[in-house]
């Protein structure tokens, strides 16, 4: 079976950091980048594309319906690892 990676799993190739989140932040910053400017409209449109390619990488249908319902149940709120 194969499961959902709910642990830390940020890295960028090459570099080593110090803090396992860095990499994490660096992300959030680029989607905070790439939003701004947007109308909610353009960002709600973007997430949806957003969420299509990152769903086509990962490509397991199983791993995708276990995100989808994590998602789903946790409401807003973060999901218990």
């Amino acid at each position: 079976m194969n499961a959902l990676n709910l642990n830390a799993n940020f890295h960028a190739a090459g570099r080593r950091d110090l803090r396992d989140y860095s990499p994490g932040d660096d992300f959030y910053q680029a989607l905070i980048d790439t939003h701004r400017g947007l109308s909610d409209q353009e960002s709600l449109d973007l997430n949806a594309r957003l969420i299509l390619l990152l769903s086509n990488h990962i490509g397991d249908l199983e791993v995708l319906r276990q995100a989808l319902q994590i998602a789903r149940e946790a409401g807003g709120k973060p999901a218990a690892a």
